[in-house]
């Protein structure tokens, strides 16, 4: 099974895509688009585009979700859950969401010293960051730990 993962912001919105053979998660683009635009419609389509290119027909999506060091729900954590049924409905296909706590300090680590400008890694920031968070799924062994909105038949 292969996996778009999407680490969810207000302005951008980090790819990543895997799988659960090789369990290799891999940063695939990072979006520019306001999450606010058209009520969340045009980062709706956008993604729905890269579904279409990256996934095949069973495969499903993962989307960061906010939590608190504590593992309780973070403040943005309703807007994602939100945001994950709207893209299930709009894509038909099973969105799971899983904990992105220290997603984006994993991406900055993997970016540390590495000679990038601070605008070289603001836009490989979000991918890599979904990247993080899809490797962290596949670890904890895909689908079986991760709470799911499926697709409406």
């Amino acid at each position: 099974m292969r996996y778009l993962c999407i680490d969810l912001g207000d302005r951008r919105t980090g790819l990543a895509v895997g799988d659960d053979a090789t369990r290799i998660a891999s940063p695939v683009a990072m979006l520019e688009l306001a999450i606010d635009a058209r009520q969340g419609g045009t980062l709706l389509d956008a993604i729905a585009r890269a579904v279409d290119e990256h996934l095949g027909a069973r495969d499903e999506i993962v989307v960061g979700l906010p939590l608190n060091m504590n593992g309780t729900d973070g403040p943005r954590a309703a807007m994602v859950r939100a945001f994950a049924a709207r893209l299930a409905e709009r894509t038909g296909r099973t969105v799971r969401l899983h904990d992105e706590r220290l997603s984006t300090a994993a991406a900055d680590w993997s970016m540390a010293r590495t000679g990038m400008t601070h605008r070289q890694k603001k836009e490989r920031r979000d991918a890599l960051a979904a990247a993080a968070i899809l490797k962290d799924f596949l670890a904890a062994g895909a689908a079986g730990n991760a709470e799911s909105t499926p697709a409406e038949p």
